[in-house]
């Protein structure tokens, strides 16, 4: 009764044959899966870089515009911080 001269798959090896094909292609959507999350990290520090020049830069210009605004502001630091060190002598 043994079928050593069948070359007949079971139906133990099919099922372990489609087992590992899922398997298969599990891994594969898996490994675009991860190099997708890889592309879209780079382009987020990309995208980080570049929120913290714009930052930067519109920091810049408020202070700019703030100081054309109010140049008083900055003579009177500028006379309050003189009188400071007159007081200190």
């Amino acid at each position: 009764m043994i079928n050593s001269g069948n070359n007949a798959p079971t139906n133990a090896t099919l099922t372990k044959e489609r087992l590992y094909a899922q398997l298969a292609l599990s891994l594969g959507r898996m490994s675009r899966a991860v190099s997708q999350t890889a592309d879209l990290c780079e382009q987020l520090q990309v995208d980080l870089h570049a929120m913290r020049i714009l930052a930067g830069l519109d920091a810049a210009k408020f202070m700019t515009v703030a100081a054309q605004l109010n140049p008083e502001d900055a003579s009177e630091e500028g006379s309050q911080s003189a009188s400071d060190e007159k007081g200190k002598e």
